[in-house]
């Protein structure tokens, strides 16, 4: 599904990786390893080298924006552009049940952005991925500021899509996380990708 060859930029080697309909991989390792950075390479954010592609089309035959929907990117801490939030989405009655889903309320769309703890805009960052309806997921570190209940709201959500067939990218140091939603685990360390053995954290 997705195909990444010789991929590089400064700050991570040359890898080659291919994500399969449905399938989670985790990706651990110490802070400053490349995992970020990795992520925004393949969604091509940054400048890098190196062949990707979806299903089958070339990352370089496909005009950014139609890549990034895709492929949708889940940073560790999302932009926020308007005052509200209801402002970020295209479709605000289409957010709420997501909303309510993942432990907030549907009233969370009127709230000030200035007014939501951590947790609330990784939530909502989630909402706003999903509602792009991706084929591929990044994700970065998206459960850190929550707890355990919500953490598990998120992974259920996500549980739900890739039995849909979208394929994810998971960063995280939680072994537990990586161990419950992945089927391969990674270790990044020094720009170098390696793949560790069934149930490896980070």
């Amino acid at each position: 599904m997705l195909k990444i060859r010789h991929l590089e930029r400064p700050g991570i080697a040359p890898l080659d990786l291919d994500l399969a309909e449905g399938e989670c991989i985790a990706i651990g390792g110490p802070s400053g390893a490349g995992k970020s950075l990795l992520l925004r390479s393949i969604v091509d954010l940054d400048p890098n080298e190196g062949d990707v592609s979806l299903e089958g089309r070339a990352r370089d035959a496909m005009p950014a924006p139609e890549w990034r929907h895709r492929i949708v990117y889940v940073p560790a801490e999302a932009g926020w552009w308007a005052d509200r939030v209801a402002s970020h989405f295209d479709d605000p009655a289409l957010a709420a049940p997501l909303m309510v889903r993942l432990g907030l309320t549907a009233d969370a769309l009127d709230w000030q952005v200035a007014r939501l703890s951590t947790g609330e805009k990784q939530r909502l960052a989630m909402v706003r991925a999903f509602l792009t309806a991706p084929r591929v997921m990044l994700l970065d570190e998206p459960t850190s500021g929550l707890d355990p209940e919500a953490t598990a709201k998120v992974e259920a959500l996500l549980h739900e899509r890739r039995s849909e067939g979208v394929a994810m990218m998971l960063v995280t140091h939680d072994a537990d996380q990586a161990a419950r939603m992945a089927s391969r685990h990674f270790q990044m360390a020094a720009g170098v990708l390696k793949a560790m053995g069934p149930g490896a954290g980070s």
